[in-house]
C-alpha cells in the first residue's frame, strides 16, 4: 500500500490531530478506571496476603477497554453520539443527555491537550518511526499527569513502560543512542532521589513521590541526561506558576501537597518537541548579550 500521501504535512498533521482527539477520549477512560483498578488490585493481594475472604457483595471496577462509557452520576450507558471528542460536550452544552448533571470539564480538556499535541508531534517529526513513538510518548505523558492531579499516584503501570521504551528505542535508535539513555535513565532517577532524601532528612517530610524518579529517569532514557536540568528548571517553574494559580483559587496555603509529575510531564514534553529551538534561543538571547 502506497503511504507516500500521509508525508504531506497537509494530511499528516490534521489526520494526526484527529487520531487525537480520539485517543483523548480513550485516555479519560485511563484517567478515570486505572487507579480504581489498580486499588481494587492491591485491596485483593493484601487480602490474598493476610488470609482474609473476599467481600460477598465486592463490586468489580470496569476494565479499561470493554465496559462501555457511562454517566458517572445516573450510570447510563452513553451511545456512540454521546462519546464524539469535544463536539458531544458542545453539543449536550456540558450535560448528561439522561440525568441533566454537569460533565466534568476533564473529558473535553483531556480530548483537546491530546488532538493539539499529536497534531504539534506531526508537524515536528513528520511521518515515519519518531513520529509513532512520539504519539505513545505524548499519550502515556497525558495519562499519567491526568491520573497524579486526579489521586498524586504515577502508576509504575504508565511510568514503567514509557522507561523502557525510551530504552529500547536508542537500540535502533530513534531520537538518542544507548549510551546516552542508560546514562539520561541513571541521573534522572538519582537526581530526584537524592533531592526526595536531602528533603526528608532536613524536614523529616516527604517532598515527592516515588513516581516523579521513575518518571524523570523515563524522560531521560528518551532524551539523554543533557534534558534532564532544562527539564527539571522549566517544571518548577510551571509548577510555581500553575500550582500558586490553583492554592490561590481553592483558598488553599502554600503548605497544601500538590502532585508535581503533571509539571514534570508538561516540562518535558515541551523539551521533547522544542528542546533544540529553546535551547538555540537561550544560547542567542542570553548568553550573546551576557558576552
Amino acid at each position: 500500500m502506497d503511504w507516500s500521501w500521509l508525508e504531506q504535512p497537509g494530511m499528516l498533521i490534521p489526520l494526526t490531530g484527529l487520531l487525537g482527539l480520539l485517543v483523548g477520549s480513550f485516555l479519560n477512560v485511563v484517567i478515570l478506571r486505572l487507579p480504581r483498578r489498580l486499588e481494587h488490585d492491591w485491596m485483593t493481594q493484601a487480602r490474598e496476603f493476610l488470609g482474609q475472604a473476599e467481600p460477598e457483595a465486592k463490586e468489580v471496577p470496569p476494565d479499561l477497554v470493554f465496559k462501555g462509557s457511562h454517566c458517572p452520576h445516573c450510570k447510563h450507558e452513553l451511545s456512540a453520539l454521546d462519546n464524539i471528542p469535544l463536539l458531544s460536550f458542545l453539543f449536550l452544552r456540558g450535560r448528561c443527555r439522561y440525568c441533566n448533571t454537569t460533565i466534568s470539564w476533564q473529558y473535553p480538556l483531556i480530548e483537546l491537550i491530546s488532538g493539539l499535541a499529536c497534531a504539534t508531534i506531526a508537524w515536528k517529526f513528520g511521518f515515519g518511526w519518531p513520529l509513532l513513538s512520539g504519539l505513545f510518548f505524548t499519550w502515556i505523558l497525558i495519562a499519567a499527569s491526568g491520573i497524579d492531579a486526579r489521586t498524586q499516584l504515577l502508576p509504575d503501570q504508565l511510568t514503567l513502560p514509557l522507561l523502557w521504551l525510551g530504552l529500547l528505542l536508542s537500540l535502533l535508535p530513534v531520537f538518542v543512542d544507548s549510551r546516552t539513555s542508560i546514562i539520561g535513565a541513571a541521573i534522572g532517577w538519582l537526581s530526584l532521589w537524592s533531592v526526595f532524601w536531602l528533603f526528608k532528612l532536613m524536614t523529616g517530610k516527604e517532598g515527592m513521590g516515588y513516581g516523579d524518579f521513575k518518571l524523570l529517569a523515563a524522560l531521560g532514557a528518551w532524551m539523554g541526561a543533557v534534558a534532564l536540568l532544562p527539564i527539571i528548571l522549566l517544571s518548577s517553574l510551571i509548577g510555581a506558576i500553575v500550582g500558586g494559580i490553583a492554592l490561590t483559587a481553592k483558598g488553599k496555603d502554600k503548605s497544601t501537597p500538590i502532585p508535581f509529575g503533571p509539571f514534570i510531564a508538561a516540562a518535558g514534553w515541551v523539551w521533547f518537541v522544542f528542546g533544540t529551538e529553546l535551547l538555540t534561543m537561550y544560547q542567542r538571547w542570553f548568553l550573546a548579550g551576557g558576552g
